[in-house]
């Protein structure tokens, strides 16, 4: 069974209300109307009846009424609306001015009965209303137009009702179709996505208020979309590009060592040639591996008490034959205690003095900052970061030296990557800062 559109829907509850409101003032009109009639009907009645109380004055009796029947006849006769009925206490009639009149009502007052075709509103009071057994006086006033202007507006308020909501419910559907055009526009930009056309946005400043939320969110998911999309295109081309210069190197030196007959040392140098660009292939991938478990959230830290300044200082040792080399001076001040994974945030620590030592220049510092509140600062002193390069330090395959673009054997541009993926993995944050002659990569860690 097919589903109404939310347009038909729409239309038909507001052609429900339409009917709903215009039958409800119809008949409030309509009853209105009878109370207003009835009102007038016993007004008329009541100016009557007091003309014929005084012209039957005394009347008791079949007797004395014959004597007044004359005068009361020609009182009837230029009141052609107006009916009467006289009869006794015990309910015999003595007098009726014309033939088919209803049956008289057993209950005194007003009331309204119906006759040969005919409408009666009545009225039945005593003759003379201080007598215990008095004549009952009957006036019985034709009110057949009446219930003819009554009915005829019944009929109107249906058929207004009827063609209202017949109305509404064709110019609701108008008005929805083009209020809902907002919508049809979302679902044409919705359904026109594809890989060629993300950078489509919806134009939220022409949406009503009630969508530009929505839209401003679907532009902002297209966005997120198409930046996905641009990094992923972008770690294909790097990747391959990555991948080429070691696969070349590969060819390359098979193809020569293939040309002619070698000696077994020869054929054992050309291996441990190919070896080193095969374990950098390896590493490589291993570290793409990493980070794809860091982007679904699969990197699970085993967390154990670690002393900071004592993992700091280890791998400071480590490097301390490369800085003193290089002249560079390493320092470690503060200390501070961590619940976290030792391999994990030992990788990330590693990454950022390695990175710290291929930028520092001659005679420069390094020096990584243990503060309270879990914050770790490696700071190395040298030429400040351009801005453009900051905001992609931590991009796969970025590398902030213009002249390492090709595929090398030392360094991929994976290591801020990695870094950020473990430090996010312990639900801290990490940060560049670049001021006063030395550039600063933040850490902030949660307390336990």
């Amino acid at each position: 069974m097919r589903r109404l559109s939310l347009g038909s829907r729409l239309a038909l509850l507001f052609a429900a209300c339409t009917a709903a409101v215009s039958l409800s003032a119809g008949l409030l009109f309509n009853r209105a109307s009878e109370r207003h009639f009835i009102e007038l009907d016993q007004q008329l009645l009541g100016n009557r009846l007091a003309q014929l109380r005084r012209q039957l004055a005394g009347v008791d009796s079949p007797e004395t009424l014959a004597t007044r029947l004359p005068l009361l006849r020609g009182e009837l006769s230029h009141q052609a609306d107006l009916a009467l009925r006289i009869s006794s206490a015990a309910g015999e009639t003595w007098f009726e001015s014309r033939h088919g009149l209803p049956a008289p009502s057993p209950q005194p007052g007003l009331a309204t009965s119906h006759a040969d075709g005919v409408d009666y509103r009545s009225l039945t009071v005593p003759l003379n209303a201080r007598a215990a057994r008095s004549a009952q006086l009957t006036l019985l006033l034709d009110i057949t137009h009446h219930q003819h202007f009554l009915q005829g507006m019944q009929r109107l308020i249906w058929l207004t009702v009827g063609l209202s909501a017949l109305a509404t419910a064709l110019l609701g559907a108008w008005a929805v179709r083009r209020g809902l055009r907002p919508l049809r526009q979302i679902g044409e930009v919705a359904a026109s996505v594809n890989a060629r056309s993300l950078t489509t946005r919806l134009p939220v400043a022409q949406m009503p208020e009630e969508l530009a939320e929505l839209a401003s969110t679907i532009n902002g998911m297209l966005q997120r979309l198409d930046d996905a999309f641009q990094r992923l295109s972008a770690f294909s081309a790097d990747i391959a590009h990555e991948l080429r210069t070691p696969l070349s190197n590969l060819l390359t030196h098979t193809q020569v060592t293939l040309t002619r007959p070698r000696s077994l040392e020869e054929y054992r140098e050309a291996l441990h040639g190919n070896l080193e660009e095969l374990q950098w292939m390896a590493q490589l991938v291993n570290d793409m591996l990493y980070l794809a478990k860091a982007d679904h959230g699969l990197l699970m830290p085993n967390r154990q008490p670690l002393d900071l300044a004592v993992e700091v200082d280890a791998l400071l040792e480590y490097y301390a034959g490369l800085a003193e080399d290089a002249e560079v001076q390493l320092l470690r001040e503060g200390e501070g205690l961590l619940e976290g994974d030792r391999p994990m945030l030992r990788r990330a620590l590693s990454n950022l003095l390695d990175n710290a030592l291929r930028f520092t220049p001659q005679g420069g510092m390094i020096k990584v900052t243990l503060e309270a509140g879990l914050r770790i600062v490696v700071a190395n002193s040298g030429p400040a970061i351009d801005a453009v390069a900051v905001q992609r330090l931590f991009d796969r395959f970025y590398r902030a030296d213009p002249a390492r673009r090709e595929g090398s054997s030392e360094h991929a541009g994976l290591g801020l990557a990695i870094t950020r993926s473990i430090i996010q993995a312990h639900g801290g944050g990490i940060r560049v800062e670049c001021e006063g002659g030395w550039t600063r990569f933040v850490i902030e860690l949660p307390v336990s």
